[in-house]
């Protein structure tokens, strides 16, 4: 598994290096966006282990839940700590639940980007045109108690479907279909009237922290945009572990990259105003 992450960011790195810019920027930017698949155990109950396959094949909805309320605070202590704007898509099933981690994320000294990410985690893909305009609609009324109002939407699974409905309810961009070093791109283009903030790199264990500083490298020197993303769980099951991957690659990465900002070749953004600076260069 190791080998096989290695092997893709050394992919990715090579096709950034050698691949003709599609847009340039005044400066890079930073994105990092991170699917809430669960976020609470308590869904788990809740759906009687009915939604379970919508959310993983091998791991019960309940069980990624539990992970996830375990160490989403690890990523939003540390958000705080560099003061870091990122884009959290999370369920809009959330809202039904007690100590929710909508109201973690509204207290935290950042203001992040809350965008959706489905309402039971199924794919769009499965979904009717009348299906995924009740899920949009639950979201929404789900959301607006906590007086959110999401513009960014993350795909279940990627499977990127009706966006069309997004406009309608009031989306400004979205997270498009990942895929490899071929489909991955640095880059936010213009689809219709939304903007679609391309993925660049997975993010999981086994991520080499000098590969990725060069994949950083690569996204300062052309001006571009760099979109990383992963699952609160993608670094392990377990507290311990994620804490071990911080400290490990991203405390040295997010000081590395806060020079650039420093240095103003860089900066941090979130999905929504990555795509709101694109909007203001176009006009």
């Amino acid at each position: 598994m190791a080998q096989f992450v290695l092997s893709s960011q050394l992919l990715h790195f090579l096709a950034y290096s050698i691949e003709r810019p599609t847009m340039r920027l005044g400066e890079a930017m930073f994105i990092i966006s991170i699917d809430v698949d669960v976020g609470s155990s308590e869904l788990g109950v809740v759906n009687e282990g009915k939604n379970d396959l919508n959310v993983n094949k091998y791991v019960s909805e309940y069980r990624i839940g539990e992970i996830e309320e375990s160490v989403l605070p690890i990523f939003v202590e540390t958000f705080d700590a560099f003061e870091i704007p990122v884009t959290f898509a999370v369920r809009g099933q959330l809202t039904e639940v007690n100590e929710s981690v909508l109201e973690m994320l509204l207290r935290s000294s950042v203001k992040h980007d809350i965008g959706a990410h489905g309402y039971y985690h199924r794919e769009f893909t499965n979904l009717s045109c009348s299906e995924a305009e009740s899920e949009l609609n639950m979201i929404s009324a789900g959301l607006k108690k906590f007086s959110i109002v999401p513009k960014s939407f993350v795909f279940p699974r990627n499977s990127v479907a009706y966006l069309n409905l997004l406009v309608r309810h009031g989306y400004k961009c979205y997270r498009g279909c990942d895929g490899n070093f071929i489909k991955d791109r640095m880059c936010i283009e213009k689809n219709g009237e939304l903007y679609n903030v391309h993925p660049g790199l997975y993010l999981e264990e086994g991520t080499s922290l000098a590969l990725l500083m060069r994949i950083l490298d690569v996204s300062v020197a052309k001006r571009l945009p760099l979109h990383v993303w992963f699952h609160p769980w993608s670094f392990g099951k377990t507290k311990e572990a994620v804490q071990r991957f911080t400290k490990k690659v991203f405390t040295p990465l997010f000081s590395y990259a806060k020079e650039k900002e420093r240095s103003s070749s860089l900066s941090f953004e979130t999905m929504l105003s990555a795509a709101l600076k694109v909007e203001n260069i176009e006009k």
